[in-house]
């Protein structure tokens, strides 16, 4: 697993960073009106004030003293994410953890375009937590975003079976193998922003980087970058199509055997369990 290394990124980097991803996600319709968020930590120092000088309290989803003095980037609730390239300051907020680690300090440019951060929040803040705990990393990236044809799928009972997905959905490509060797993981339907959806994400994105959430989406997780987090987005989306397409058709496409998956898988040393 690659990890971001030193010289880490200054913020004017991570803020081009989270929106070019968003407009990604917006130019493959991931992201409909103020529909999906972002949010990034990063464990160095970041100095926040110069681009966003106003500074509130905010309560955190789950207490983490461990986290004292840890830097999150997170998109604004009703923010378009495909604004954030254009203007950053507008659509996002810097939080820093206190000390004791139930609030933090969130920063945000006077006039901004929200009056809060991202209702998902608690998911995300959840997930960074657990991640930084497993992995020590230096950098943890989320995107939860609403693909259409994937989000399709997964009104269908069928295809919130994890096995019956990754089989369907991984025979389009031969590169879906390669970027998503854990397949998908997915989460029934949870009430959006709920402590629920929290647990059951935090679960799933612990063995997959990509998990669907039933009749709602998508969310990804990367320690690269967050244009690779939306990348691993646009495979899922990319495979959810050739599906519907051939539902559409009438099931009449093969796709890649078992066995032509397990040869690309060999060939590019993808250790995989799904085929």
């Amino acid at each position: 697993m690659m990890t971001i290394q030193e010289p880490y990124p200054d913020l004017d980097e991570l803020l081009v960073d989270i929106g070019k991803a968003g407009h990604r996600l917006s130019q493959i319709d991931a992201s409909e009106g103020s529909a999906g968020n972002i949010s990034v930590y990063a464990g160095w120092h970041i100095e926040p004030r110069h681009h966003f000088p106003k500074v509130e309290e905010l309560s955190l989803p789950v207490t983490a003293p461990e986290l004292a003095g840890a830097c999150f980037v997170v998109s604004g609730s009703g923010c378009r994410l495909r604004d954030i390239l254009s203007d950053p300051t507008a659509n996002l907020g810097v939080a820093i953890v206190n000390p004791g680690g139930e609030t933090a300090m969130l920063y945000t440019r006077y006039r901004c375009a929200f009056e809060r951060v991202t209702s998902e929040f608690n998911s995300h803040f959840a997930v960074h937590r657990d991640r930084i705990r497993l992995t020590g990393t230096d950098f943890h990236a989320i995107v939860h975003a609403q693909p259409m044809h994937i989000t399709y799928l997964s009104h269908i009972a069928l295809y919130r079976d994890p096995n019956y997905l990754n089989r369907h959905l991984l025979r389009w490509q031969p590169e879906l193998i390669v970027n998503l060797p854990q397949g998908l993981g997915v989460v029934p339907f949870l009430v959006p922003g709920s402590d629920a959806l929290m647990a059951a994400t935090l679960e799933q994105l612990r063995d997959h980087r990509v998990v669907v959430w039933s009749k709602h989406g998508v969310i990804a997780g990367s320690e690269e970058a967050t244009l690779r987090a939306s990348d691993r987005i646009e495979y899922v989306e990319t495979a959810a199509r050739y599906e519907y397409l051939n539902l559409c058709a009438g099931g009449n496409a093969e796709g890649l055997s078992p066995e032509e998956i397990r040869t690309i898988a060999a060939a590019f040393g993808v250790e995989q369990n799904l085929f």
